[in-house]
């Protein structure tokens, strides 16, 4: 295989490895998905109490980890003969996955909030939540609950 050849390969595989990724979402107070839209929801009333900024981080997919390993495998398999050839295929999928895992986690933390919230019921609960809308001590908010997932909203 030709490094030209390689790097487009390489450049496919990071580009789809990618958009995977974007596809899932932390929670936030104005954006649902396709699955969320329509579902029945828990309301509960409250009054924010503390607000701080939190950075939220894509849960590991392991989507950059794999493909770095395939890219750093296929790479280290160009390097040398026979056993060599091996070992460098080994070495490239190991150090590939490990740069494809830093890559991933730097490139999807977003900027949020963590509201803590008086109930009406007097209960005291924090959210963490994509930072999409201000929240400020005193205001009056909802939290919405649907299959183990909440959001604070206006």
């Amino acid at each position: 295989m030709k490094l030209n050849d390689l790097f487009r390969s390489s450049l496919v595989v990071l580009m789809a490895t990618h958009l995977l990724a974007a596809c899932t979402a932390a929670p936030s107070s104005n954006r649902y998905s396709t699955t969320q839209a329509g579902t029945l929801q828990e309301v509960q009333f409250g009054t924010v109490l503390a607000v701080r900024p939190v950075m939220i981080e894509q849960n590991s997919s392991e989507t950059g980890q794999v493909a770095g390993g395939i890219i750093g495998g296929v790479a280290g398999s160009e390097v040398g003969q026979g056993k060599g050839q091996i070992v460098g295929s080994v070495a490239g999928a190991v150090a590939g996955s490990a740069i494809g895992s830093i890559i991933d986690r730097a490139s999807d933390a977003k900027q949020g909030l963590e509201i803590t919230v008086k109930l009406q019921n007097e209960r005291i609960v924090a959210l963490a939540q994509i930072a999409d809308e201000m929240f400020q001590v005193g205001d009056s908010v909802k939290i919405l609950s649907s299959n183990g997932k909440s959001r604070v909203v206006h």
